[in-house]
């Protein structure tokens, strides 16, 4: 009984924090209103530990939605982990893993920020671990080394602030453009981009899909990879205007483009759901990059809330499916689980884009602002091609996993029955549908005025019912494996293996430090150091006490021939 009632306790304290941080949020965003907290925790001998809280819309807004999404996860674990032992171990890993993110998000100061970055790094390999397999287990080193990169960009920014004299960041964030800064913006943006898994970084996204699909819905919608967006966010004067900008566009944008084709060649139901947050994360770091960090964080919070339904859905899917993952066993769900299903469907078209659902406002506000942006043709196609690309894998999913007959065994005896993971879907659902015209009321108030031509403001609805057309054309198995299986098998593993990037950061990087000692160990640790080294002086030294032995067991002998042998040497030298 103790263990429902940890989930009912955790799940009504996070809720009602959630919605009054969120109140906090609106009132703030609109009496403009910003809270610096200073509280000194300790003076010794005149020097002051001082630790900084930042208290303004952008962050009471953003944690009051991880809590919320935090509280509905918990209650959705609740049914979802029910056979587990460990579940009191569990519940209390994921408040582990809100507390890091508040410390992150309230901080100004790049102690305190490391503190919850490095706390969401260590909780996020707890829980990547958590079934205790070997899969998990490379899945979790993966993860906690590729994030360990930035950890220590984050400490070199911190050692080189010893040249301004604070470490917070409203404090100089006015200081116009140095070389100091120009490198402390570069180290910024490694540690941002380890975190929200950017190429080269990007492997490890996927590879956490290891972890409970509770902890995949909430890693991959406000807390873990978020956290580089929301550092960016807050960054965003250090790296404005400089080449890194650049660099960052640019990444972001291949990000965007490596994602939306691996999602297309994945028959796992995770496998596919991963690279769309790689996809989405690609596609703020774009928008960050333009100088557009009010826009951002608007796609952050808006693709928070169906992201997390998305992974719930799964997470219901292969929870009655057996622990089955692969979308080519599926087929028929829609009749088996209709509520899951519609559910599913609501968070699939928000994703998309679907006009006047969550994702609509925020991700067709940025293409619009990139269509009227200085942009060259490399970013403007990044852009347009990936938007197609999320409408492909999407209709693509649901043509595998809702319609057509039953690929695999028989499920009589499926139906939605679980209402307590569905307590912690429908308020999703529901937020996903109006969550972003809300949002885009309260946080502009006054838009700006977009005139584009009429070709360019339809290009966002030509580009996803072209998506749409070719996602379900490659949803046809006879299509898939005449024209690609067979006849272009390097080109799709190549894209589905997210441009062999796992293989690069994997295999590739311990290859060679394996192969090289392993030719050390062999040549020298059991080769010639053996030989000169410890196997030599074991055996002389077994020789010379054998010798020692021999002497003392025969010393009276030993004694009486010496002593011949001196009088025979003094009588041949007198």
């Amino acid at each position: 009984m103790w263990r429902y009632s940890v989930c009912k306790i955790s799940f009504a304290f996070l809720f009602s924090l959630s919605l009054l941080l969120i109140m906090y949020g609106i009132f703030f965003l609109k009496s403009d209103y910003s809270l610096i907290v200073d509280w000194e925790i300790i003076e010794i001998n005149s020097v002051m530990v001082v630790m900084t809280l930042l208290f303004d819309w952008m962050s009471l807004m953003f944690m009051g939605f991880v809590m919320l999404i935090s509280s509905l996860v918990i209650k959705y674990s609740e049914e979802y982990m029910e056979g587990d032992l460990n579940i009191y171990r569990f519940i209390l890993l994921v408040l582990l893993f809100v507390l890091s993110m508040m410390f992150l998000i309230i901080s100004p100061n790049l102690i305190s920020i490391l503190l919850g970055w490095d706390g969401l790094g260590l909780v996020s390999y707890c829980l990547v671990i958590y079934y205790q397999n070997s899969k998990s287990f490379n899945a979790g080193m993966l993860t906690a080394l590729s994030n360990r990169v930035g950890d220590v960009a984050l400490l070199m920014s911190i050692a080189w602030f010893f040249n301004f004299g604070s470490w917070n960041y409203v404090y100089w964030i006015w200081l116009g453009k140095s070389f100091e800064l120009n490198i402390v913006g570069g180290l910024i943006l490694l540690a941002a981009m380890t975190k929200s898994a950017q190429i080269p970084f990007s492997s490890w996204l996927p590879a956490a899909m290891a972890a409970p699909t509770p902890v995949s819905a909430l890693v991959h919608s406000s807390t873990l990879v978020t956290a580089g967006v929301y550092l960016l966010v807050r960054f965003n004067n250090l790296i404005g205007m400089t080449f890194w900008c650049q660099l960052l566009l640019l990444l972001g944008g291949m990000t965007m483009f490596m994602a939306g084709m691996g999602a297309n060649f994945e028959f796992d139901l995770k496998s596919i759901i991963a690279p769309s947050t790689l996809s989405q994360l690609g596609l703020m770091m774009s928008i960050l990059a333009m100088g557009l960090p009010e826009l951002a964080f608007f796609h952050l919070l808006t693709h928070a809330l169906f992201k997390a339904l998305l992974f719930m859905c799964a997470g219901v899917i292969i929870h009655v499916m057996g622990n089955s993952q692969d979308i080519r066993g599926m087929g028929g769900i829609i009749t088996m689980l209709p509520l899951t299903s519609s559910c599913f469907h609501v968070s699939n078209m928000a994703l998309c884009g679907m006009p006047f659902l969550a994702g609509f406002y925020s991700k067709d506000l940025i293409l619009e602002m990139a269509s009227l942006s200085n942009l060259n043709l490399v970013s403007f196609i990044f852009y347009f091609f990936s938007t197609g690309l999320t409408v492909s894998y999407s209709l693509r999913l649901v043509y595998y996993s809702m319609v057509g007959d039953n690929m695999g065994m028989s499920y009589s005896s499926v139906s939605d029955s679980g209402w307590i993971m569905y307590s912690g879907m429908i308020p999703l659902v529901f937020m996903s549908i109006f969550g972003g015209s809300l949002l885009m009321w309260m946080m502009f108030p006054s838009p700006s005025m977009i005139c584009l031509p009429l070709y360019l403001k339809f290009l966002t609805l030509f580009v996803m019912l072209v998506g749409g057309f070719v996602g379900y054309e490659i949803s046809k198995m006879k299509l898939l494996l005449a024209l690609c299986s067979l006849k272009s098998y390097e080109m799709v593993m190549f894209l589905g293996s997210m441009w062999n990037m796992p293989y690069l950061s994997t295999q590739f990087v311990s290859f060679l430090p394996l192969e090289l000692g392993g030719m050390l160990l062999k040549n020298y640790d059991h080769g010639w150091s053996e030989d000169f080294g410890g196997q030599n002086i074991y055996k002389s030294m077994k020789y010379y006490s054998v010798l020692i032995q021999w002497i003392q067991e025969n010393s009276i002998k030993i004694y009486l021939v010496s002593f011949m042998v001196w009088l025979m040497i003094l009588f041949m030298l007198f």
